[in-house]
């Protein structure tokens, strides 16, 4: 409870600084009703002015090469992007996907990027293309940091295009109740950025005109956005209610109790559940779910871990994607307070059944408000478990500052508690200058230790010049206690404390060179345990990266590395790191050609010294464009690593692919393989996904773990370790 009163008093006590107005550009109402069938023909159209494009790459400031009219206007239930583009070659035209969310460089764009808080730093992204696709997803941190975009996030919202032989029009409307703002006496200030791509000649023109000074990011920017106005708009309330069926096979082998044989276990499989989400507020939404399941989601890309510490993968479950960057209490590298992962999941990413919960996410006033309570069922590794999360956050500014604070705590039924408690703060000091200072401090039952002790708690401190050309700098400083465990979070390592300084220089060049821009950089970081005062790690990383104006990519660079190693680890079962203390060095390349190209390729090479050998590691990230009905995408990696001075070695292989088939934009076929040669198993996953609308959803999901070398242990492996086929019905009532 002292944690609880603490974190709201502090986030409370800081008043807000003053916050500067933009110039207000006030969204014209639609005059009159709209046929909303993907075609600008009616005669309303004419009287409105569309927006204003300017372009933003491959060469800024110059007016668009292709013509075009973007307009933006609403009524009272939804807001509108609608576009006629006008191409000079039908050759231009691009429509070569009907994918739900495509991560796709071959098709052409029309979006708009909405914060609809106005709070200049969180945004909800709506694109579409020729073919009507749907794209939707959410941005955070001001496009900062090191995944700024959640590609996860859906939400409702309809759209319509029309293609003749050299143009394409779009229709989109967005409903109020899909967005959450604040209302004012009947107005509402929001900031926009509107984007038109032209993938054929890897051209983006964009309203308003954001210079490209601070990256590839730039343009998804918050907080350069340009302000807008509706007046006479009221949020709405909406409720959606979202049963689910499901109904399959699931087929599992186990060993019997004297460890000789293994048994087939096979059972039905029969679940109901439901989810709800209720807007409380204009501005504030919740999420209910009873006996939560995410049947639909695709596996996780396999990896060759060549490290000492655990691997992270990022979230992919619906239920956790709106605005999830509300309960971000991230520090350096991976390191962070919440990880939704946690929950649900194991240690080997295997389900866990969860009974339910709620979450509650959204904005009352300048403060950000998040909270989230889960309970989970007992399984083989864990018993059942209570997840609770509390997250404060306080505008200070419009220029990206806040403060704010967060308490996570997991209990299981045993009676065992870990609770963190953290504050964060991040301060505009100087337009591009940006300091961030973030504490936190974990209670485990298992380690008592006095209340804020330094054993049990975490410091970050980083000072950042956020932009791309000229001169840019981070400098992080970082302070973990031998006694800090996020139990609910995510930590590489603990008893150590840490600087790294980082130096950039970027070049954005004009418009006679064919590249688009350069820069070079020096990362560095030093770690050392607190207790031994020994430097465990130390890295100086020189790279240089250049992009050139028709979406070519290449990266080289040269990295030393110290490493002190105080346990050994496996890196396969052939091959070892022993205890010591290695320097190395390594050097290298990446390659990446046009995202626009129907048929391109990311190559990656990096080698040279390794602990106490060498170390050559290639991949290939191939993509192939067949059609605007059929995707085609592969990776494969080889790592070779050589101890001759230890008679060691070993080869990892890696490989995925993955073929998606798309009737149209309401059907679709995916199927995905991955083979790991150290784990010695092949994933499989087949998804067939009927969405005639957003909501209504029918899944058949199949999933099978295939072992390699089935002599490789006694007894012999199955052939399939488990294997599942499963068909689930959603369908939402919106009330």
């Amino acid at each position: 409870m002292k944690q609880v009163c603490l974190l709201l008093s502090l986030t409370f006590f800081i008043p807000a600084l003053a916050h500067s107005q933009d110039a207000v550009f006030d969204v014209p109402r639609l005059p009159a009703d709209i046929t909303f069938d993907g075609k600008l023909d009616e005669d309303f159209w004419d009287e409105l002015t569309p927006l204003s494009l300017t372009g933003h790459m491959p060469h800024y400031g110059q007016a668009p090469s292709e013509a075009a009219r973007i307009y933006l206007c609403y009524d009272d239930h939804y807001l509108y992007l609608a576009g006629d583009m006008q191409l000079s070659d039908p050759g231009l035209l691009r429509p070569t996907t009907f994918r739900r969310d495509p991560d796709d460089g071959t098709t052409d764009y029309l979006g708009l990027i909405l914060d609809s808080f106005h709070d200049k730093e969180n945004a909800l992204a709506f694109f579409t293309g020729p073919t009507g696709f749907r794209w939707d997803g959410s941005v955070s941190n001001d496009a900062e940091g090191d995944s700024p975009l959640n590609l996860d996030w859906n939400t409702f919202w309809d759209v319509l295009t029309h293609m003749g032989e050299s143009h394409w029009s779009s229709e989109m409307r967005i409903p109020w109740s899909s967005l959450r703002f604040q209302d004012k006496d009947g107005q509402v200030l929001m900031g926009i950025t509107c984007w038109w791509y032209i993938a054929a000649k890897n051209e983006l023109v964009i309203y308003p005109d954001i210079p490209p000074k601070w990256g590839d990011m730039s343009a998804w920017k918050p907080s350069q956005m340009q302000t807008i106005r509706f007046r006479e708009v009221y949020s709405k309330k909406p409720l959606y209610i979202a049963p689910y069926l499901l109904g399959g096979s699931q087929l599992n082998y186990d060993l019997n109790e004297t460890g000789t044989a293994y048994l087939k276990n096979k059972e039905p499989a029969f679940e109901a559940g439901l989810d709800v989400k209720y807007g409380i507020t204009n501005n504030l939404t919740l999420d209910l779910t009873v006996n939560t399941d995410f049947a639909q989601v695709e596996a996780d890309d396999q990896q060759v871990n060549l490290t000492r510490f655990s691997l992270f993968f990022p979230e992919k479950r619906l239920f956790f994607q709106e605005r999830a960057g509300i309960f971000d209490f991230n520090f350096d590298q991976f390191n962070r307070l919440f990880y939704s992962r946690r929950i649900g999941l194991d240690e080997d990413g295997n389900p866990v059944r969860i009974y339910g919960g709620a979450r509650l996410v959204g904005r009352v006033g300048k403060y950000d408000l998040g909270f989230l309570n889960m309970q989970t069922q007992a399984s083989d590794s864990l018993a059942s478990e209570n997840f609770g999360l509390f997250r404060l956050r306080r505008q200070l500014s419009g220029s990206n500052s806040y403060i704010g604070g967060i308490l996570a705590n997991r209990m299981d039924v045993d009676g065992h508690r870990n609770t963190a408690l953290g504050f964060d703060g991040i301060f505009n000091l100087n337009g591009a200058d940006f300091l961030t200072a973030k504490w936190a401090h974990t209670f485990d039952d298992a380690t008592p230790t006095r209340e804020f002790s330094t054993e049990s708690g975490r410091f970050y401190l980083d000072w950042e010049r956020r932009r791309f050309d000229g001169l840019s700098y981070k400098l992080s400083i970082s302070r973990v206690g031998g006694d800090y465990q996020p139990e609910m979070g995510f930590e590489l390592r603990n008893n150590y404390h840490s600087v790294a300084p980082t130096l950039r220089y970027g070049w954005l060049l004009g418009e006679k060179s064919d590249w688009f821009s350069w820069r070079v950089s020096l990362e560095n970081y030093i770690l050392e345990n607190y207790s031994t005062r020994i430097v465990e790690t130390a890295s100086s990383l020189f790279n240089i990266e250049g992009t050139s104006k028709n979406g070519w990519y290449i990266q080289a660079g040269i990295n030393y590395q110290h490493e002190y190693i105080t346990e050994a680890f496996e890196l396969s079962e052939t091959a070892t790191v022993p205890t010591g203390t290695y320097d190395f060095f390594q050097w290298g390349l990446n390659v990446s050609t046009p995202y626009s190209q129907f048929l391109g390729a990311i190559l990656e090479w990096k080698g040279g010294a390794f602990y106490d050998g060498h170390l050559q590691s290639v991949a290939i990230f191939p993509r192939w464009k067949l059609s605007a009905h059929f995707d085609l995408q592969g990776f494969y990696q080889y790592n070779y690593g050589n101890f001759r001075s230890r008679d060691q070695l070993f080869e990892a292989h890696l490989a995925r692919i993955k073929a998606v088939y798309m009737l149209n934009t309401k059907f679709s076929i995916a199927a995905f393989l991955q083979y790991n040669s150290l784990d010695k198993v092949y994933v499989g996953n087949v998804r067939f996904r009927l969405n005639p609308r957003e909501g209504h959803d029918l899944y058949l999901v199949y999933n099978d773990l295939i072992n390699e070398d089935r002599a490789r242990e006694m007894p012999h492996l199955p052939f399939s370790s488990s294997r599942a086929l499963v068909l689930k019905y959603t369908y939402t009532f919106s009330l």
